[in-house]
């Protein structure tokens, strides 16, 4: 199958490759719900040296640099209490986490989550971590402008590959709450 973005050698719908994915990402395809049909996931091979984002357009095709997401974890903190959540930008943007993160969150204060515990509660791998398959009860912001695409890249659980998922499907995602101005320049 030909990837609906991008220029890769391997696309092939996520649930066709479920042993590609980690554990929790795989998991979630399988019991995929929603308007979007889980088969219209798909999996692209991608070399982990070319990881970086300006090598990995010029590889795989420049057209990416606007079509693809990042999905970071961050941890709110009020009164002792500690709540994860997930959040996904475009690329070109950041987290506003001060702001929109730490309001949404009701949280006095709002950060990164460390590597630790982002690998450790997710069971993906630093790089890797993907919207699609987060632990239950996460919420999951995203950003407005990536709901907007008819596809959007992100991150696959692994280093290794990544999905293209319509960016709609996200909007769907367990969790999921779509926000203005989550990613910001």
């Amino acid at each position: 199958m030909r990837a609906p973005i991008g220029d890769f050698d391997t696309a092939v719908p996520a649930p066709d490759c479920l042993d590609e994915l980690t554990a929790p990402v795989a998991d979630a395809v399988r019991r995929w719900q929603g308007a979007v049909p889980a088969d219209r996931i798909v999996y692209v091979d991608t070399d982990p040296r070319w990881a970086d984002t300006a090598v990995f357009v010029e590889h795989y095709g420049r057209d990416l640099l606007e079509r693809s997401a990042n999905c970071v974890v961050v941890a709110g903190k009020r009164g002792g209490e500690t709540t994860l959540a997930a959040c996904v930008v475009l690329s070109t943007t950041r987290v506003d986490v001060n702001g929109v993160v730490r309001r949404q969150l009701g949280s006095r204060k709002a950060s990164f989550a460390s590597m630790e515990t982002a690998t450790g509660e997710t069971g993906m791998e630093y790089g890797g971590i993907t919207p699609v398959g987060l632990p239950t009860g996460w919420p999951v912001l995203v950003d407005s402008a990536v709901i907007d695409l008819p596809y959007v890249l992100v991150g696959s659980g692994r280093r290794r590959g990544k999905l293209l998922v319509p960016g709609k499907a996200l909007a769907e995602l367990p969790g999921a709450v779509v926000l203005e101005g989550l990613g910001v320049a």
